[in-house]
């Protein structure tokens, strides 16, 4: 990109969905200087990098030291003593091909600032902040102050007197259907109550396409006040005319105006501070004198405090007390203050991860106008990750090393460094999350010892697509498997990291890899995953094995993070039931509202076409069994397989038969329109009319249920040639005829094409609801559909040894294979038959190829917190109050930090249990025996006092009162009730009780019986 006005759309494809065109564009022209290339400069660097401007310089004037490797992840050994700008920039160069990266060695000032629109210090002193923060803001040059001192972060952002804020959130416009207007002053708008409106007070939408009431059409966009979740006033509509029925209305984005203090006024404003830990308001302002407080004495004695010195630590607070004199804050925190003077020589990878990329979030926003900029201070800490029980330590276990761990082992000691090194963690994903997680184990030292190890586990291969957040992977890496060029990267950042790379996925077809011995062995797992089924599933592991759990996720600019601790706090969960998201099959079928309906009926058209259809059709040709198995499925459902296996074995071309040719696949397309953007609608209007009213006398087409309309076939429209020419090249695909992109070429054959006529149909039933539409598919089929499959079963029985056919996967990212092409066309005519706007195919592509939006900041953030939490579980902090869930969006400085839930609690018997109790049985009598079904039945009771009546082995029943069962062996048992052998990797069978004492309990505590 590089101010060149193009984006290389493959980098930042994932980027793209969360900044837009035009942020992108404007961060192009930017140019960038960061102060310090310590920890917290160089991961602010690495995010801003991969983010996209034209230029970012990197300066720094000192020399690496030891303690610069526990966090400055682009720094070797070999570098110690050289310039750390100088030693980062060939990695911070290879990054990012768009971005251009210098290095400057020599001391900072003003004429060298006039240079940049963004400037970022780090690791400053304050005399520095405000003498540039004072030019900063004269000159309209957007300011930036970040520093981290041990567990304790502070950023500050001047973006000048007048800074415009061109979307301040980042999300989607919002449109909604309307379902009545009233006449009144003000008028009230009541949308279709399919979605809440989400708008607030003085936000400003449009109106369009409403029938009746069509002076609202022609108005400028209208201020609204919110009356309830559905409805909102307008203006005064008391004089317009009668609405009657339609209409949109679309959410109209208001630019911001901010203005902002230079850094010399804003110190002594605490409004300006920004909140992240509820818990912690009084810690927040305290931390804001603090840090200045810190900058007096190191101005004083030329050094930081010393680690956990109590002299210094007592210096420290006294300052403090001195500018609070001014400040006057109604609560001081001095033991934050004290704690605060013990760590601030530390230098953790985790903080300056997490403050990293809020730091690069506020430059992207100082660059682009995109997102609502921090106005102006934030605080945060995570003392909480010292010891529980508090206390001053001795200074001596807190001292140089002259080890990679030094400026660690300054905040928390060399006996909790040895516990890290000797961790054996799993970590699941290696994609975005998965490489920031890595980067911070490879930089605390987690498994770095000689009994310490990580296991990294990914199925999937690196695509151009992740350069741009996953920091690991260049582009020779493209097409390897990520766990390996991941775990060979962080082994570059840290040579005493013991790791091993896998790529399996991880679900019960892998359990023979990960099972008792794998789990048993483990301190704790990571997931860094990018679905919901693989957390759930990981999650169960690790409730069963009692393993704690670091999770986190991210979507654009938000992010979560959440601590399993077993026994203190819940687990993940069973996947949460549907919000009332889904779309419903009637919605797509017939009454499409939004551009989301339209892709999604594309996306399934695609599927069905080109996929489903082939794959039967292969499994028909294939499988003798495969009529038998289908008509199993139900009627209904075995006349739409089947049905579709006939007609694409039999389709009609201009030969009769199935395509022969081009000029098939041609035809085919054309009719293919007409049946699905004509003939369909017409059926659709036949059934009912635009004027037909409901039994109560309202009109039927109103509320989400627009009215459409048939389209006409137009050679010289590009949408539908559009479609013609991608639905007849995936047609001939799927037969294995070569197509083509000439469309003067499609449109002479098209000349040739004969479209049927067609007419409406009265017996067609079109149904109005999901419910109707699948009570009619379990009623029994007629007498008609019956005699059409005893037909369909007589054809296909004839076809065996026709050609095979080759199904196509959905591909997104490829642009050659008409995928795309077709979805886009496919939805946009649609929507056109309902007079819904039309999608780019940026936006469709995300919509249709449910796309996760994702930068590298919310990545580092949120990888940042989640290390934060790894400190405590490996001090094993006891306290549920020590831990933290976080949620935020870093496109409007939103966190929310708070305490995990405690897991709930059920009785049996009286008795209360929660998800990590349960019975654990040796499976192993005194005389190495295994136990028999009546010996488990006697070790329950006498251990918990409950006598079991039913045993239940995942669906199967193991007992339910059979004396005959009692005598037998547990595993003889279980195989001969599943008729299957028990897998040997597993170790532990997962039973489910029930209790004569309290047999009306739906929860119980499972029995986990150990084979060993």
């Amino acid at each position: 990109m590089a101010g060149t006005g193009e984006i290389d759309e493959g980098f930042y494809s994932r980027q793209l969905y969360v900044l837009g065109h035009e942020a992108m564009h404007r961060m192009g022209t930017a140019e960038v200087l960061i102060a310090g290339m310590k920890g917290l400069g160089v991961e602010i660097a690495k995010n801003v990098i991969l983010s996209g401007v034209k230029s970012v310089t990197v300066q720094d004037e000192g020399q690496a030291e030891w303690s610069d490797l526990s966090s400055q992840f682009f720094l070797q050994e070999a570098d110690l003593g050289q310039n750390r700008a100088t030693c980062s920039l060939p990695q911070l160069s290879a990054l990012n091909p768009h971005v251009l990266v210098s290095a400057h060695t020599r001391p900072l000032n003003e004429e060298f600032l006039l240079k940049y629109q963004v400037v970022v210090l780090t690791d400053s002193s304050l005399d520095d902040q405000k003498r540039f923060g004072d030019f900063c803001h004269e000159r309209g040059i957007r300011f930036i102050v970040a520093d981290t001192r041990g567990l304790c972060g502070q950023l500050f952002c001047d973006f000048g007197e007048e800074f415009e804020v061109l979307d301040r959130d980042g999300e989607m416009p919002a449109t909604l259907m309307i379902d009545r207007i009233t006449k009144d002053n003000p008028g009230v708008v009541i949308c279709a109550d399919d979605q809440k409106h989400g708008l607030c007070d003085g936000s400003k939408v449009l109106f369009s396409e409403i029938q009746g009431m069509t002076e609202l059409n022609s108005m400028a966009p209208v201020e609204i006040k919110v009356c309830g979740q559905y409805s909102f006033s307008i203006c005064d509509t008391s004089s317009f005319s009668e609405y009657e029925r339609g209409g949109v209305v679309t959410e109209v984005k208001q630019p911001l105006m901010l203005n902002f203090k230079p850094l010399s006024e804003a110190l002594n404003d605490h409004q300006l501070l920004i909140l992240n830990d509820y818990g912690k308001i009084s810690r927040h302002n305290t931390l804001h004198l603090a840090f200045q407080a810190l900058h007096s004495f190191v101005k004083k004695e030329q050094r930081l405090p010393h680690p956990w010195s109590q002299p210094d630590a007592d210096s420290l607070l006294n300052l403090v007390k001195e500018l609070n004199s001014v400040s006057k804050l109604e609560e001081l925190d001095e033991a934050a203050v004290r704690s605060f003077s013990y760590t601030a020589r530390g230098d953790l990878a985790p903080m300056n991860a997490f403050f990293g990329g809020l730091a690069a979030q506020e430059v992207i926003k100082a660059c682009s106008g995109k997102f609502t900029p921090l106005q102006q201070w934030l605080y945060f800490d995570a003392l909480e990750c010292l010891p529980e029980d508090g206390g001053c330590l001795e200074e001596s276990s807190f001292s140089s090393r002259g080890t990679r761990y030094d400026a660690q082992i300054r905040v928390f000691g060399s006996e909790f460094q040895q516990k890290l090194l000797m961790q054996k963690y799993f970590l699941v994903g290696a994609g975005a999350i998965g490489c920031e997680l890595l980067k911070n184990f490879a930089l605390i030292g987690l498994g770095a010892g000689e009994e310490g190890h990580i296991t990294v586990t990914d199925m999937d291969y690196i695509e151009r697509s992740n350069l741009n957040r996953q920091f690991l992977f260049r582009s020779k890496d493209i097409g390897k498997p990520k766990s390996e060029v991941a775990a060979k990267a962080v082994a570059g950042m840290n040579p005493q990291i013991n790791i091993t790379a896998h790529q399996n996925r991880l679900d019960p077809d892998s359990e023979g890899v990960y099972d008792y011995s794998f789990f048993m062995g483990l301190d704790g797992v990571a997931a860094a995953l990018d679905n919901v089924e693989a957390r759930v599933y990981l999650d169960k592991r690790c409730v069963l094995y009692q393993k704690p759990m670091l999770e986190g996720g991210t979507l654009g600019s938000k992010g979560h993070t959440l601590v399993v601790v077993p026994h203190l706090t819940e687990s993940y969960g069973p996947a949460k039931t549907s919000s009332g998201n889904g779309i419903p099959l009637c919605t797509l079928k017939n009454f499409p509202h939004r551009i989301e309906h339209t892709l999604q009926w594309a996306r399934d058209q695609f599927e069905g076409l080109f996929k489903q259809t082939p794959e039967n059709v292969n499994h028909f040709l294939r499988d003798p069994k495969f009529i038998e198995r289908t008509l199993a499925h139900g009627d209904a459902e075995a006349l739409e397989i089947l049905g579709g296996v006939w007609s694409s074995l039999q389709e009609t071309g201009a030969g009769g038969q199935r395509p022969q040719s081009w000029e098939d696949c041609v035809s085919w397309a054309r009719c293919k329109w007409e049946t699905l953007y004509n003939n369909d609608i017409c059926q659709l209007l036949h059934c009912f009319p635009p004027a037909e009213v409901t039994a109560s006398g309202l009109p039927f087409w109103s509320g989400t249920k627009r009215c459409p309309h048939p389209l006409t076939f137009d050679p010289n429209n590009t949408t539908h040639m559009e479609f013609v020419m991608a639905a007849a090249n995936l047609y001939g695909q799927i037969y294995g005829i070569k197509g083509t992109r000439d469309v003067a070429a499609i449109r002479q054959t098209l000349e040739k094409v004969q479209v049927p006529a067609f007419s409406p149909k009265s017996s067609v039933k079109i149904h109005l609801t999901d419910k109707e539409m699948e009570e009619d598919r379990k009623k029994e089929a007629d007498d008609t559909d019956k005699a059409r499959l005893a037909e369909l079963k007589g054809k296909l029985s004839s076809l065996k040894g026709s050609g095979q056919m080759y199904p196509v996967d959905f591909e997104k990212d490829d642009d050659s294979n008409f995928h795309m092409d077709y979805i886009v066309a496919a939805s946009n005519l649609r929507a056109e038959n309902y007079d819904i706007p039309a999608a780019d195919r940026h936006q469709s592509k995300r919509i249709a190829g449910r796309i996760i939006p994702a930068i590298a900041t919310t990545t580092a953030a949120v990888a940042g917190l989640m290390c934060l939490e790894l400190f405590k579980l490996i001090q094993g902090h006891k306290k549920i109050e020590s831990y933290r869930t976080a949620y935020l969006n870093l496109a409007v400085q939103y966190f929310v930090l708070s305490q995990p839930c405690r897991p709930q609690s059920f009785e049996v018997a009286g008795k209360k249990y929660t998800l990590w109790d349960d019975f654990l049985v040796g499976g192993r009598r005194c005389n190495q025996q295994e136990m028999t079904l009546a010996d488990l039945i006697q070790h329950v009771k006498e251990t918990n006092g409950l006598t079991i009546s039913g045993l239940y082995y995942g669906p199967a029943i193991l007992y339910s009162g059979q004396e005959d069962r009692l005598k037998m062996s547990m595993s003889d048992l279980v195989k001969k009730i599943t008729k299957a052998e028990i897998p040997p990797h597993e170790k532990m069978l997962e039973l489910i009780p029930s209790f004569e004492e309290d047999e009306d309990c739906e929860t119980v505590p499972i029995i986990r019986y150990k084979l060993l």
